[in-house]
């Protein structure tokens, strides 16, 4: 293709600068601020929670999030494997121990069967860290009604899913504390940052006061805790303000590229793409797919192809009990022995993830792109099939 397709790249609305200009003009460029504080109010306005925190990142909303759960050293915090490392990569920066969870193959996200299984060995884990993958909500009636049965609180890390629903609910709401992420590939982005949202003022003053150094209101600086350098500058929250006014025209934006992929590919038996399932909404934040049992491409055929015609692309997220950095961690898998033998791997997200591969879904793709990477894939696998 003569033009380079991204995966997911920032995509301006045009009123960023108003905000970035305003804050020039008052001299206010440090990590506060009117944009800060209006960004915050923004984000309440829009997912229906009364407290928000802007941060450096998702992943520093995530640490102070646990710490706010009360997450100490040693402790058992359950995560999703089937993620990127900045979700749990957290629990290890408070010395505590991921016991990873498997996935289920309806939502790609954790599975409440392994999780119930996980609560037979580990009975008590200081908290619980749900991913919503893809912009793909987690199926949360059953994980939260678990939870409650043994008084876990959760850390719904949403940073892939601003703008999805679960039931009609914004994801951002069904974890005590809720996080969300606005890296530079997010459905909006501030450039790098995060959020984390509540629904109490004493958690929100605590997040607070960690975020900013843990000063103690002293005239002179006093620290009685250690606290973290995390809080998102005003120039940032400033292009957030303007991305959010563009939220609902990248989510429709993304469902509609998810959709020309799904009539692409209806004809092609040997891959599979994400759906919706019963009561979700996905954002789409990337089209994933899968390939099926019996393809012959592999997905680093298809994403080798797609890059030899200016296409980028990515292979799914290594699920995390797979990393070398957590080779020591425990994980618990939604299949017995049978269906370990049926599948021929150990775990849902294993095989997932042996097959996975995200298409482009970028924003500024036109109708006639997004057409044009399924032709491209199209043929990538047919023209393995045809090989003896």
């Amino acid at each position: 293709m003569d033009k380079h397709i991204y995966l997911s790249s920032p995509h301006m609305g045009g009123e960023e600068m108003k905000y970035i200009q305003e804050a020039f003009d008052t001299n206010w460029v440090a990590p506060l601020g009117k944009n800060v504080e209006m960004f915050e109010k923004e984000m309440c306005s829009y997912i229906g929670r009364p407290y928000a925190v802007a941060l450096s990142s998702g992943t520093a909303a995530i640490h102070l999030g646990l710490m706010c759960l009360g997450v100490k050293r040693d402790d058992i915090v359950f995560c999703s494997s089937f993620t990127f490392s900045g979700s749990c990569n957290p629990i290890a920066y408070i010395g505590a121990k991921p016991v990873f969870i498997d996935s289920d193959y309806k939502s790609f996200n954790m599975s409440p069967e392994a999780l119930r299984k996980a609560y037979e060995k580990y009975p008590e884990p200081a908290a619980i860290v749900v991913v919503n993958l893809y912009g793909q909500p987690a199926e949360y009636d059953e994980i939260k009604a678990i939870a409650k049965e043994h008084n876990t609180p959760i850390l719904e890390d949403s940073a892939e899913s601003l703008g999805a629903s679960y039931k009609g609910i914004q994801t951002g709401n069904f974890g005590d504390i809720s996080i969300f992420s606005f890296n530079g590939n997010k459905i909006i982005t501030t450039s790098g940052g995060g959020m984390l949202m509540c629904n109490d003022e004493a958690t929100y003053k605590k997040i607070m006061f960690w975020a900013t150094q843990a000063r103690e209101p002293f005239p002179w600086y006093q620290h009685n805790e250690i606290g973290y350098n995390y809080r998102m500058s005003n120039i940032c929250a400033g292009i957030g303000r303007g991305q959010l006014k563009v939220l609902s025209d990248r989510v429709a934006q993304k469902r509609k590229i998810h959709s020309i992929y799904l009539e692409c590919f209806k004809d092609n038996p040997f891959i599979e793409i994400e759906r919706e399932y019963e009561g979700a909404e996905p954002n789409f934040w990337l089209t994933f797919a899968t390939l099926t049992k019996n393809c012959k491409a592999t997905f680093m055929d298809i994403i080798q192809t797609l890059a030899a015609e200016n296409v980028e692309s990515r292979p799914a997220w290594k699920p995390m009990h797979l990393q070398p950095v957590f080779a020591d961690c425990d994980f618990i898998t939604q299949l017995d022995d049978k269906q370990k033998k049926e599948t021929g791997y150990e775990s849902v997200c294993e095989d997932i993830f042996s097959r996975g591969v995200c298409l482009p879904s970028d924003t500024k793709m036109t109708e006639e792109e997004v057409r044009a990477v399924a032709k491209i894939v199209n043929k990538a696998i047919y023209d393995k099939q045809s090989q003896r």
